[in-house]
């Protein structure tokens, strides 16, 4: 007898997987920017506790380099088990670090809480384990589906990040990570577990809605393994764009989560209010669903290759803009940049899993994606810290950000470098 979801699926007047895209949508809008909280209360931190920047802001930069150590365990969990069992339980992780967060008296009590259980455990809410199973339910359509359920974090975050700001203003920090995480846990716990699903297969379906045999939807992922072009990967780990591919993903996530830490703080030193600089960090996501969109499908025509230049350049851009805003601080340049960093670079989670997706398919890409996304967590765990870092020891953020802007070029040299040795 065929369960309830999949006699709904098949029942749709349209495929399944835009279901799939939306649950997307709303988990990326929470999960995603549940863990980008930590730029708003970074300030409310230092204020309270007045740790150096760096230490503080290495709450963050240990969080991603937990999750780049799990990397690979959760791209195996969710080959296993399916985005079903593994974001519900990630979800009650991330809950239980906000609230146990608001007990915290010593920066190590933050390492676990903020750190492991919020940022490490988000991983599982955010882009890189959807772009494990989002690629299998498309194949015609796979960068626009992709790019339109990433909107869904720029359309949370202009209303997410000023409620923030405005429940730390009246209420404190403790009160926001209380709310945020009560609203994690009723939100999406019961959407993923309901009706979130790993591959179409599991409901009788083909990508792109098309209808399966029965004979077809016996073993699906015993198919998956079996294909003559599967990879495994040991055998992805001898090509050359496999490591070309984690360079580009550890240079681009460096420069991306880098400004995301320290940008709040930035505008407010240099004389912003703290509600401008939260409206400023909410629009930067919100910017990128125009570019997610278009640029997500622009990709399935011309190229991922075109849509990740695009992006980091616009990171690039953005790092311009913040050294001229010392010199010239203004409202015109604060959007200009958050134009570029979200507009523009906002643009690669468009093409951040379909890239390694159009290439290595096979019943252990969820493995290979999470080894992958181990150097993308790398990258962004050592952003934050060494802006920090460098901070304090130069009293300025200009040398991080020329070695942000360094990074988001070599990530340019590595996605071309990549498409020319094709495995």
């Amino acid at each position: 007898m065929s369960s309830p979801l999949r006699r709904l699926a098949h029942g749709l007047p349209f495929s399944y997987g835009w279901v799939v895209v939306s649950v997307a949508f709303v988990t990326l809008g929470l999960g995603a920017n549940a863990r980008g909280t930590f730029g708003l209360l970074f300030p409310s931190i230092l204020k309270e506790f007045g740790w150096d920047r760096g230490d503080t802001a290495f709450i963050f930069s240990l969080g991603f380099l937990v999750a780049a150590v799990c990397a690979p365990l959760f791209g195996a969990a969710l080959d296993r088990f399916g985005p079903n069992r593994v974001l519900p339980v990630g979800t009650c992780v991330v809950t239980a670090g906000f609230v146990l967060s608001t007990f915290c008296t010593e920066i190590w009590q933050f390492f676990i809480t903020l750190g492991l259980m919020v940022v490490s455990a988000s991983t599982t809410l955010s882009y890189n384990s959807h772009f494990i199973f989002l690629p299998n339910w498309f194949e015609k359509r796979r960068g626009l589906a992709i790019g339109a359920a990433c909107t869904g974090v720029g359309t949370s975050a202009i209303l997410l990040f000023p409620w923030m700001q405005r429940t730390m203003d009246q209420a404190g920090w403790r009160a926001a990570c209380m709310g945020l995480g009560t609203l994690l846990f009723c939100v999406l716990v019961p959407l993923n577990l309901l009706l979130q699903r790993l591959r179409p297969q599991d409901l009788g379906l083909l990508p792109d809605g098309r209808r399966e045999a029965p004979a077809e939807a016996a073993a699906p992922a015993a198919r998956a393994t079996a294909a003559p072009d599967g990879w495994t990967l040991k055998r992805a780990a001898c090509t050359a764009p496999f490591w070309l591919m984690a360079g580009m993903f550890y240079s681009a996530l460096f420069a991306w989560y880098a400004i995301l830490v320290h940008q709040t703080k930035y505008l407010q030193d240099l004389g912003f209010s703290t509600e401008f600089a939260s409206y400023a960090l909410g629009l930067v996501p919100l910017f990128g669903v125009t570019g997610q969109l278009s640029l997500g499908a622009l990709s399935d025509r011309i190229g991922r290759e075109w849509i990740w230049t695009i992006g980091c350049l616009g990171f690039a851009l953005c790092y311009v803009l913040l050294m001229l805003l010392r010199h010239a601080p203004g409202p015109a340049l604060v959007w200009l940049m958050v134009l570029a960093q979200g507009g523009l670079g906002y643009s690669i989670v468009s093409v951040y899993g379909a890239i390694p997706a159009d290439v290595f398919r096979g019943g252990q890409y969820g493995l290979i994606f999470g080894c992958l996304s181990f150097f993308g967590s790398l990258g962004a765990s050592s952003g934050p810290f060494l802006l920090g870092r460098v901070h304090d020891w130069t009293g300025r953020y200009d040398g991080g950000f020329l070695l942000a802007m360094g990074f988001s070029l070599l990530s340019v040299a590595f996605v071309w470098l990549a498409r020319g040795r094709r495995a």
